[in-house]
């Protein structure tokens, strides 16, 4: 397949963007865990990287999403594809440096419909899918995740309070290695997906595959990859924020904290 040097140069660009990605993703599955002393920050960090990369061989449906379902690929050209990773790759350098958790799969969203409302646009944009998929779940996953959460830490405590204080903290961070594991898991699931999407709307816009196409096998294990070695070598500094700035926990807080999570990310 002779691809074009615009299309490679975008390819690139996407794949840094999935790098940055892997800053916030340790800190998302990994900052509980550290802060109650369930897992060792190396350790830790290690997990996470090898379960983003399996995690990104699970499904494709969330690159389809994107390389189909929010913008019109008929009307994307590589130019504005480069434009909108640009934009994601600058917001997630920036609120890495500061130390700030943040969505770098908002990150993305905003810079693709922005770059292609302004190349292609309004009509490029389908406005009902970024408010079905993007916006309401953007809204409505911190709510939910607050209140399962809390009512979680709530059975948690319940469950054993007559129980003896340092067993109690043990079995939740046995528990928390698990749930842990499964966020980072869900992880590159979910966000290693974002890329595929965006590389295989490049190549649908380049005329490389046919529109509809999912992302081919060399794809997906360039995204996984690239998210894994961002998880693994840029991930400290958010869990900092998380772990230990943001609020003190306990280990049945991280264990609830962290369960949630994971049935978020994969609802």
């Amino acid at each position: 397949m002779d691809i074009p040097l615009l299309v490679l140069i975008v390819i690139v660009t996407a794949l840094a963007f999935d790098f940055t990605n892997g800053f916030h993703d340790t800190a998302n599955a990994m900052a509980t865990s550290i802060a109650t002393g369930a897992l060792k920050p190396k350790v830790a960090v290690i997990v996470a990287a090898v379960l983003n990369l399996v995690g990104a061989f699970l499904s494709t449906e969330v690159a389809k999403t994107i390389s189909g379902g929010l913008v019109d690929d008929t009307k994307i050209t590589t130019a504005v594809i480069f434009g909108g990773l640009t934009g994601a790759i600058v917001w997630n350098m920036w609120t890495w440096l500061l130390g700030i958790p943040s969505s770098s799969s908002m990150a993305l969203f905003g810079g693709l419909i922005g770059a292609v409302w302004i190349g292609s646009g309004a009509s490029a944009v389908h406005f009902g899918a970024v408010i079905s998929k993007v916006l309401i779940p953007a809204f409505a996953s911190p709510v939910v995740a607050a209140l399962v959460a809390a009512a979680a830490t709530y059975l948690a405590y319940r469950i054993v309070r007559s129980a003896h204080g340092p067993s109690v903290s043990r079995g939740f961070r046995v528990g928390q290695t698990v749930s842990a594991s499964m966020v980072a898991l869900a992880h590159g699931t979910s966000d290693g997906q974002k890329t595929m999407g965006v590389i295989t709307l490049t190549l649908i816009a380049a005329g490389q595959l046919h529109p509809g196409s999912g992302p081919p096998l060399w794809v997906v294990f360039s995204a996984g990859t690239a998210i894994a070695i961002g998880t693994y070598l840029g991930g400290w500094r958010i869990i900092q924020t998380m772990g230990h700035k943001l609020v003190r926990i306990e280990a049945p807080q991280g264990f609830s904290a962290e369960t949630t999570s994971t049935v978020v990310l994969l609802v």
